[in-house]
């Protein structure tokens, strides 16, 4: 059983920036590939960005790239956000997933965090 608990979420000016954390409780972090995914009012969850389990591979979506960092420090069992030059339609609910499904383990979501960009 994996535990994820988002942080750092808050409201910011268009242009700022925010850095999200994600905290997993367990010894199985480096087995999981992390991700962080989000959600806006009236819309579907979206994928925002993934890192690989070792670090060394991330990609993004498209309406991210360039702006936001994904990144992850095993000794600490967290993954990160960094999201630069915040945008209104960056506003949404960012939960953060753990897959650990490639190894034979299970799928986990935390409870979100909001972000909220003001124009």
């Amino acid at each position: 059983q994996v535990q994820l608990v988002e942080s750092g979420g808050g409201l910011v000016q268009a242009g700022g920036s925010l850095r999200l954390s994600c905290a997993a409780s367990g010894r199985t972090f480096s087995a999981y590939t992390m991700s962080w995914f989000r959600q806006a009012p009236g819309k579907e969850r979206e994928f925002v960005g993934t890192v690989s389990r070792s670090g060394g591979s991330t990609s993004y979506a498209d309406s991210v790239k360039g702006r936001f960092t994904i990144s992850r420090d095993n000794a600490k069992n967290t993954v990160y956000l960094q999201m630069n030059n915040l945008k209104p339609e960056d506003t949404a609910v960012y939960y953060c997933n753990a897959d650990g499904r490639q190894l034979g383990f299970s799928d986990y979501w935390g409870q979100g965090t909001q972000v909220t960009v003001s124009s």
